[in-house]
């Protein structure tokens, strides 16, 4: 297997790990993970994660929370609609021509840094 799928399969692995412990995977550590570590343009990063997600991924992780009793289903299922239509409109947003890569990556770079401050430093 040449190095670029053994580095895929990692960064789905890591990420996989990470959706499983605290519901994140695809803009926290796929996307950072193509763009950084193995060099791909921020949109086709964003749209390679976007495009692993589609198939349900969280079935198994899904299964073991609601079994501990820790999904809501109402909550789950309004929040699927929000994610099904703010994709598209997100998709729609950074697909735009006069939206560059370099934008897409400083946009991104700020959600971070703005959700990893607020994780930090609480209210």
């Amino acid at each position: 297997m040449s190095n670029i799928l053994i580095q895929m399969l990692l960064i789905g692995l890591v990420a996989g790990v990470a959706g499983g412990m605290f519901g994140i995977g695809g803009g926290a550590i796929m996307v950072p993970a193509m763009v950084l570590l193995v060099g791909l343009d921020q949109k086709l990063a964003t749209g390679t994660s976007i495009a692993a997600q589609i198939l349900p991924i969280g079935l198994l992780g899904a299964a073991v929370y609601y079994r501990s009793g820790k999904i809501d289903l109402k909550y789950a299922v309004l929040i699927a609609v929000g994610l099904l239509i703010g994709n598209l409109f997100g998709a729609l947003f950074a697909n735009q021509p006069y939206i560059s890569s370099e934008t897409m990556k400083k946009l991104y770079g700020i959600f971070l840094l703005l959700i990893g401050i607020r994780y930090l430093v609480g209210r």
